[in-house]
């Protein structure tokens, strides 16, 4: 999150290998574990569902059910991601019982932001806020901010999708990418301001405002000095070059 992802993507892989010289197979489990959740945060599917799977066998091995649960919400977000929308939902929200059952609410924010994901992608937009309400709720608190920009993000996103009468009149698509950058920009999470950067330059450039809008963005991408190949870098370039002949 801190704008680093080739760096995380090497430690991570060091993870797992250190864990597996030592065998110690909770070390390995935790390992797994955080690599999949960095291929999801890099928004790499098929990585990301290969990982979560060798937690969930892992975990069902070794007998611990909340990394269980864990992959079930990765495995899930992943096959949401390749188009098995159905399945997808039905794992994350097992995964989400399981954590409920427990009563496990840390890190519940971060797996709530992937269920109110995979509901956007099937136009579920009613259930995709309720689902982001649940875990500002809980982000509240807990006291649990670290994904706290992306919760804002993905209600601004929805809202673009549609109007579901659910929001007060001034939470609005522009209002929620604001506050997604002001919260991203305070904790120095610099890879969710440009997610935040990319969804207010994209509402921007749809209002009319292409000069602000690579302004802000171009600003933002410029920090950046690795990750070029992932997708959030990918889509911000893409979108700077369709504003370019705006740049002031």
């Amino acid at each position: 999150m801190l704008g680093y992802p080739d760096r995380a993507l090497q430690q991570s892989q060091q993870a797992i290998t250190l864990a597996q010289e030592l065998g110690h197979d909770y070390s390995l489990l935790y390992a797994l574990h955080l690599t999949a959740r960095l291929h999801q945060l890099r928004r790499e599917w098929a990585a990301c569902r290969t990982r979560a799977e060798a937690v969930i066998t892992l975990a069902n091995e070794i007998g611990t059910p909340q990394f269980a649960a864990w992959g079930a919400i990765l495995q899930g977000w992943a096959l949401v991601e390749q188009g098995e929308a159905t399945e997808g939902l039905d794992q994350i929200n097992q995964g989400l019982r399981a954590r409920r059952a427990r009563r496990m609410e840390l890190t519940q924010p971060a797996y709530l932001t992937l269920l109110a994901e995979a509901h956007g992608r099937q136009g579920q937009l009613e259930d995709g806020l309720q689902v982001l309400a649940e875990a500002l709720r809980l982000t509240d608190k807990n006291s649990e901010r670290y994904c706290e920009a992306e919760l804002y993000r993905l209600q601004g996103e929805l809202l673009r999708q549609g109007d579901t009468g659910l929001q007060p009149a001034e939470v609005t698509p522009e209002a929620c990418f604001l506050k997604a950058l002001d919260v991203a920009r305070q904790q120095q999470a610099k890879s969710l301001e440009l997610r935040a950067a990319t969804s207010l330059a994209r509402l921007w450039q749809a209002q009319g405002k292409p000069s602000e809008a690579y302004e802000l963005l171009a600003s933002v991408y410029a920090w950046f000095t690795e990750g070029f190949d992932t997708a959030d870098l990918k889509d911000a370039a893409s979108l700077l070059d369709e504003l370019r002949g705006f740049s002031p």
